[in-house]
């Protein structure tokens, strides 16, 4: 089983073998490594670990926050492909589908950018609705998206009143970007947190941007 860990630790040398070596000492394996964010004297890290059936994640939590100044953020279960190039396969995906390139990108958008779904949102006659969605998106809809026209991407609050309250429940955390000049929206849901990383955010449009002019 493998699992997506998301610490906040000192940035300082030895602090991640530290980790390492306290995760070891329950059981899990480090598969990959991911730098999110890095701050005044810290660092955020995405990390996927593996470790054996029937072992409970709590202990997890608990090896790596036994360190001191060490805190988990967030812990779920990971099933993505681990590769350091996945933005570059997503656009590849995009630039070469023969079909549908919108369900291509919100289909891989979230392993890609480590979310729960993603969908596209334009705006009609109407006001807002979805163009498409991922599998994993949730079948209530937002019936309104008062934030559009977007124009760069951002967090959105998901205590809006726009927000269902499924999303609500569900303590969804959303952001969005545009893609070009199309009007057009990806909207990201992370379940459960953890917050979106202003260096999550810039990614998100970047990805975006680039998407956008694949579109064409």
């Amino acid at each position: 089983m493998s699992y997506l860990l998301r610490v906040q630790l000192p940035d300082r040398p030895g602090s991640l073998g530290s980790l390492a070596l306290a995760l070891g000492s329950v059981g899990a394996d480090i598969l990959s490594l991911d730098v999110v964010e890095r701050g005044d004297g810290f660092a955020i890290d995405d990390i996927v670990v593996e470790v054996a059936p029937g072992a409970l994640p709590d202990t997890l939590i608990t090896a790596a926050e036994s360190l001191h100044d060490v805190q988990v953020d967030s812990l779920r279960p990971y099933s993505g492909i681990l590769d350091t190039h996945r933005e570059l396969e997503l656009i590849d995906q995009v630039a070469n589908a023969r079909d549908d390139r919108l369900q291509v990108l919100v289909d891989g958008a979230p392993r890609v950018l480590r979310v729960g779904w993603s969908t596209v949102i334009d705006m009609g006659p109407q006001g807002a609705y979805r163009v498409v969605g991922s599998q994993s998106a949730p079948s209530t809809q937002a019936a309104s998206a008062p934030w559009m026209p977007l124009e760069k991407p951002t967090v959105l609050d998901g205590e809006g009143d726009w927000v269902p309250q499924l999303w609500k429940d569900m303590d969804t955390k959303l952001a969005a970007a545009p893609l070009g000049n199309t009007g057009k929206v990806l909207l990201l849901g992370r379940p459960g947190g953890p917050d979106f990383r202003p260096s999550e955010v810039a990614r998100l449009g970047y990805l975006a941007g680039i998407i956008a002019t694949v579109l064409g």
